[in-house]
């Protein structure tokens, strides 16, 4: 059976795309999309990633009309919170270390839902 071998991209609405991608580049380091020939892309590091359809709950999505949330891997949790909270981003830290490591919630400037993710050593 032939398979994908990884996600080529995420794409979603904005009402300004240019100052989300600025948001995304300076808050989380993600790169936007290359518009010239030898620009560089972001690139994920290997690692797990989980695909799975959902009922969802507030929790997990926020507003009830949004119909995604993405989780990012971190390799610090902690000093990206510190980072986000002195950019003035809401970040909440799930206070229990779960058996695959802990997580924080926050969104970005158009309400879209993002959870973080230390995965556990």
């Amino acid at each position: 059976m032939h398979k994908v071998s990884g996600i080529g991209g995420f794409f979603f609405r904005a009402s300004d795309p240019d100052a989300l991608a600025v948001w995304y580049r300076d808050n989380l380091g993600i790169d936007p999309v290359p518009m010239t020939e030898g620009a560089e892309s972001w690139r994920q590091e290997a690692g797990e990633t989980a695909f799975t359809a959902m009922e969802g709950t507030v929790d997990q999505f926020g507003d009830p009309t949004r119909a995604w949330a993405i989780n990012f891997r971190v390799g610090d949790l902690d000093g990206m919170v510190e980072q986000l909270r002195a950019a003035g981003t809401e970040v909440t830290v799930d206070p229990t270390a779960y058996s695959m490591g802990r997580f924080a919630s926050l969104t970005d400037p158009e309400g879209n839902p993002i959870q973080l993710w230390q995965p556990e050593d």
